[in-house]
């Protein structure tokens, strides 16, 4: 894939079914830690509130956190897909390479401008 310019429809198809591959494995991992449709964690509210229950629910919601940063990439990234700027960095404008869009599909940035944020 690293030799196909990353705008050729079959490389961006490839793009495609990676960033959904991600999209629902993130889903799945927020579903099993519990993630509600209200945007938080569930908990039982019959579980004790001892200080570990309180440190693994800080835990989970850094990692639920992390997981949510993650897929709102991905989406964004499958939404540049759909409008057609998927592939070029969102700073200068210059084509982000192939090398770091299949390490990092969801990539907004080319590595220049990435390096300086």
């Amino acid at each position: 894939m690293a030799s196909d310019a990353p705008t050729s429809e079959p490389v961006l198809a490839d793009y495609r079914a990676i960033l959904e591959r991600e999209r629902a494995s993130l889903e799945r991992q927020l579903a099993e830690l519990g993630h509600g449709e209200s945007g938080g964690l569930n908990y039982d509210p019959n579980f004790a509130d001892t200080s570990q229950v309180t440190a693994e629910r800080g835990e989970a919601e850094a990692l639920a956190g992390e997981l949510k940063e993650a897929l709102a990439e991905v989406e964004a990234a499958l939404a540049r897909l759909d409008n057609g700027t998927y592939g070029r960095c969102a700073r200068c404008g210059q084509q982000i390479s192939p090398a770091r869009l299949e390490a990092m599909p969801a990539a907004q940035l080319c590595i220049t401008c990435a390096s300086r944020a």
